[in-house]
């Protein structure tokens, strides 16, 4: 019995995965040059200018990044003066992570930027597919987080 090759232009994980990250690539653009930085590093700034004094270990789960590539994006950050570590009272080996104050500017920044950029995205889109849309996502995280819990 022959089995079906793997259409992978059609494959649901292969066209999230390339339309994310066309996504991201032109959203990268828009700050990259202008900022210094690239997805990874947008990606915790966003995170802590929502969610101040995370940990990497906290940033990477909320992100999905793995914690090398967290790990990077924090210490450039921390290079370019951007992010700030405090160790953690309870646990030595543990930090908490903050936006420095020209870290703040960035995101000050860089927020309505990528605001902009998903409402023109979304022109793409009906009202009603854009609700729709949100909703899939959460079904498909919610799939995947049962799949996770399932291991």
């Amino acid at each position: 019995m022959a089995k079906a090759p793997l259409a992978l232009e059609r494959f649901l994980p292969y066209r999230l995965s390339v339309v994310t990250n066309r996504i991201s690539g032109a959203l990268s653009r828009h700050y990259a040059d202008r900022f210094g930085i690239g997805i990874p590093e947008w990606r915790v700034i966003a995170i802590l200018g929502r969610y101040a004094g995370l940990s990497a270990n906290q940033v990477a789960e909320r992100s999905a990044m793995d914690k090398v590539t967290v790990s990077r994006a924090v210490a450039a950050l921390e290079g370019k003066g951007l992010l700030e570590r405090e160790r953690d009272d309870g646990d030595k080996r543990k930090s908490r992570l903050t936006l420095s104050g020209k870290g703040q500017q960035v995101y000050a920044e860089i927020a309505p930027l990528a605001l902009g950029f998903e409402r023109d995205l979304l022109t793409a889109l009906t009202a009603e597919e854009a609700v729709q849309l949100d909703r899939i996502i959460d079904r498909l995280n919610a799939k995947m987080d049962a799949v996770d819990a399932g291991r």
